[in-house]
């Protein structure tokens, strides 16, 4: 017998990677990503290689089912290699598994909010051709054909998500029309950043069958409308014990250099929607609260009134590298905690 694997992979587009795929048809049963060939791409014509020596590999971490497909036929997630068998340049899976590897005893585990908006021949759904829909206001959590647009689209993608085995935990309309969200997790941090990229390339391909595009532009619109973020929500064992813990990683990520560093890899675009407004602190200005959408970072109330819980990087952009903010957090939050003695 034979079956269809969908290879996925992670490009080398800048400043904003994109996703690609193609088919490759194998013998046998699917038994996971370890038993999945490598396979070969041409890198010169995904801005990972010249045309000289344009070769690259991609090697499977991760598989589940292919939902729109269905059957025997999987998705497969796939890491760049040089062909030399090492990490290619734009490969950020590398870092984050050394990173998450060197913190595992701590238990870090985070929840992505993946926002995105469609747009339809040009324009945000639900925006009418040459003008404005009405300001925001009802569109959020909404409901009714005034204020929701795209439920189709998103209705399918979830359950192409579900039937594909991963992570969703929950989807909702946003601020914005035609601006929605799905939220991934709780999970390790390498397997957030793999479903996330997987549930990305999901939801292009669903939208694809509608004829609408699903942009993560994170100022998808200029003005008076709010932006689309990739709110990180992060905690480590110590963390979910110990309200100490929480504020050990807030003060953290506050410290020195850690908020231009973080935020300057949290998506191309960001000072567009890190204004201080809708909901955003300034991208240059660290600060975080209890309950404040406003801050940069946010301990929830029920997190405070608990004594224990999670926090919310509310600064990465929708465009973010999964890969890239878990490291970030992990790597700054998991060295303060050690540093501590609170592990």
């Amino acid at each position: 017998m034979t079956f269809k694997a969908e290879y996925i992979w992670i490009d080398g587009t800048a400043p904003t990677a994109k996703l690609r795929s193609k088919t490759k048809i194998i013998e046998g049963a699917p038994a996971g990503p370890d038993t999945l060939p490598l396979w070969g791409f041409d890198g010169s014509s995904t801005n990972q290689a010249e045309g000289s020596s344009s070769d690259c590999v991609l090697k499977p971490v991760f598989s589940c089912p292919d939902p729109i497909r269905g059957g025997d036929d999987v998705l497969v997630l796939c890491e760049v290699l040089d062909t030399d068998l090492t990490p290619h340049p734009t490969n950020t899976r590398a870092a984050l598994a050394e990173v998450a590897e060197r913190f595992a005893a701590q238990e870090p585990i985070f929840g992505i909010e993946q926002e995105y908006t469609f747009f339809k021949d040009g324009y945000p759904l639900g925006f009418p051709k040459g003008g404005f829909p009405a300001p925001q206001g009802g569109y959020y959590c909404g409901v009714g054909s005034d204020e929701i647009f795209g439920r189709d689209v998103v209705e399918a993608h979830l359950d192409n998500c579900l039937k594909a085995g991963l992570g969703i935990s929950g989807i909702n309309a946003e601020v914005m029309p035609g601006q929605w969200e799905f939220q991934v997790g709780p999970l390790a941090p390498l397997v957030v950043a793999d479903q996330l990229w997987v549930a990305r390339w999901l939801l292009y391909r669903t939208a694809e069958d509608f004829g609408i595009a699903a942009t993560l532009d994170p100022k998808p619109v200029k003005g008076d409308w709010n932006g689309a973020g990739a709110h990180t929500n992060f905690s480590t064992k110590a963390m979910r014990e110990g309200y100490d813990a929480i504020i050990t990683a807030c003060e953290a990520l506050g410290e020195g250099s850690k908020p231009l560093d973080h935020v300057k890899n949290y998506g191309a675009g960001i000072d567009d929607r890190l204004t201080g407004l809708h909901e955003t602190a300034p991208w240059d200005q660290y600060s975080y609260g209890v309950s404040d959408r406003g801050a940069s970072v946010r301990i929830p109330w029920q997190v405070e009134k608990d004594g224990k819980g999670y926090i919310e990087d509310r600064r990465p952009n929708a465009n973010v590298d999964p890969y890239v903010v878990t490291r970030l957090l992990v790597d700054t939050c998991c060295t303060a905690l050690e540093k501590a003695g609170q592990v």
